[in-house]
């Protein structure tokens, strides 16, 4: 498997792409960051939901991507917000607000990945990783 520099990314990219071809699902390869990202992804219900399969050498991670009653798009865009190039943070005061509410921003705290009104609520800051709308 390829090397890549930037993993969340590819994830982003991964997702982005198989729900604009309209694939059913898409997999990819596992790592810790990438379950917490899918978690919060399907917990706020913008992926339907998502496995993790064991094999070797490498575990992947099989996602089942979410669509309207009418093959619509649940996930307009999806953006990488902090890069490996150029990190952006934000502390609990100036957590962003994605589309005024209507979507999210996955934030990298002390306490773990959560969304940003989680982060707000609970008075973290941390990496901005990306936003979701």
């Amino acid at each position: 498997m390829a090397y890549t520099t930037d993993p969340i990314a590819d994830l982003l990219t991964r997702i982005r792409n198989a729900e604009r071809a309209g694939h059913p699902s898409v997999e990819l390869a596992s790592s810790q960051l990438k379950v917490e990202i899918l978690k919060v992804l399907a917990r706020e219900g913008f992926i339907q939901g998502f496995g993790v399969v064991e094999k070797q050498p490498q575990n992947y991670v099989h996602i089942d991507l979410k669509y309207g009653p009418r093959r619509e798009h649940v996930i307009t865009n999806l953006k990488r917000i902090s890069k490996p190039g150029m990190r952006v943070y934000c502390s609990h005061q100036t957590t962003p607000r994605v589309l005024r509410g209507l979507g999210i921003a996955i934030i990298s705290t002390s306490r773990g990945i959560m969304t940003d009104r989680e982060a707000r609520k609970a008075g973290l800051g941390g990496e901005v990783l990306c936003h979701v709308w």
